[in-house]
């Protein structure tokens, strides 16, 4: 009789480690992210504040788009979403000066965003982002 017992534990055990696993898969899947569209970013530097507009396209971990700011400019951007971790990057015109521009946020949902950029080494901040 024990060794039914163990054989039907192990059984039911098992038929719940799989529909764990099931649900943990649907459930993934409906948590991935996805940036496409435009943002508002709210931007403090060490240079100031700003409010640019950014219009991301995402095809797979690949982001591309363009960025829009009183500030910096116009420019196309190309980055990164790996899970949570977005990395974006673009070149601005400083007063005829090319400075590389770095973003790098954590995503917290299909709406929300948040982290820190780097202009050229010059201008430090952090940022949140919200989808439009």
């Amino acid at each position: 009789m024990t060794g039914r017992f163990l054989k039907g534990w192990f059984l039911t055990a098992a038929v719940v480690a799989v529909v764990l696993a099931a649900s943990a898969a649907r459930a993934g899947q409906a948590a991935k992210i996805n940036i496409t569209g435009t943002w508002i970013f709210d931007v403090t530097t060490d240079a100031g504040t700003g409010t640019p507009t950014v219009t991301f396209k995402q095809d797979g971990e690949k982001v591309t788009g363009h960025y829009s700011s009183m500030t910096l400019g116009e420019a196309d951007l190309n980055g990164t979403l790996k899970g949570q971790d977005l990395t974006f990057n673009f070149t601005a015109d400083l007063g005829g000066q090319s400075a590389p521009v770095t973003y790098k946020a954590t995503v917290s949902s299909n709406d929300a965003m948040k982290g820190t950029l780097d202009i050229a080494g010059l201008a430090q901040g952090t940022f949140t982002g919200k989808r439009k």
